[in-house]
């Protein structure tokens, strides 16, 4: 992500809307239980097609893309659990604006935001490859013959 669009860059004031932190958290949230279904849906895909897998060197392959979607279901497991632990603590900050939080939040907040970035990048090159091994594995092992009616 390009710096100078960070979330949490103040407003000309100086100060940083915290309510709009809230609400980024929130869409964070949000993304993240459509990558978490989506997820779903690729594990299915493989699930499906795999029973019909004859050849060794497509077992690797789609072996190797389901160790890659489990460990991107566990990276989004537990950037969820940091978003929710955030926008709570956005929270509190809303309730109580008096206490200014220490500088600290404000670099987890950038940190959490590249995190999830770069989470999104990963995602996407994944998906990318489930379907790309899915249609090579579909037309090597000649499945479209085999599931025919």
């Amino acid at each position: 992500m390009d710096k100078s669009n960070k979330s949490k860059q103040p407003n000309k004031a100086g100060e940083v809307n915290w309510q709009e932190l809230y609400i980024l958290a929130g869409h964070w949230k949000s993304d993240l239980c459509f990558y978490k279904d989506d997820l779903k849906f690729l594990h299915h895909l493989i699930n499906k097609y795999i029973i019909w897998i004859t050849k060794d060197e497509n077992l690797i392959m789609v072996k190797e893309i389901e160790k890659n979607l489990f460990e991107l279901r566990n990276k989004s497991e537990d950037l969820m659990q940091d978003v929710i632990t955030h926008q709570g603590n956005l929270a509190l900050i809303l309730e109580n604006p008096i206490h200014s939080p220490n500088p600290q939040f404000l670099r987890d907040h950038e940190d959490l935001e590249d995190k999830i970035s770069n989470f999104v990048k990963l995602f996407r090159s994944n998906r990318k490859e489930v379907f790309n091994i899915t249609e090579y594995v579909i037309d090597s092992e000649e499945l479209p013959n085999v599931l025919r009616p």
